[in-house]
């Protein structure tokens, strides 16, 4: 399984900061994350199971995409974007 790290406030929504999450691609990973912890569901991915415009998720260190693969041993990296004023 991949190991998906995520930054407050998700990783408080979902009581903890990395997760053991199965899937081939991000958005499959993504998906099963939103259904193991309801809290989260709509945080990251939109109502069509796209990546929200306002999170970053990255694989092994490079950008990711709802359909980059995604292997047993890889880990994603979920960041939600800071915004103030």
């Amino acid at each position: 399984m991949a190991q998906v790290t995520l930054r407050a406030p998700l990783s408080e929504l979902c009581g903890g900061r990395t997760h053991a999450i199965a899937g081939a691609t991000v958005g499959e990973v993504l998906g099963a994350l939103e259904q193991a912890h309801p809290p989260i569901a709509g945080w990251v991915l939109d109502e069509q199971g796209r990546i929200r415009e306002h999170v970053n998720v990255f694989v092994n260190g490079t950008p990711g995409e709802r359909s980059t693969p995604v292997g047993e041993a890889d880990r994603v990296h979920v960041l939600p974007a800071i915004t103030g004023g």
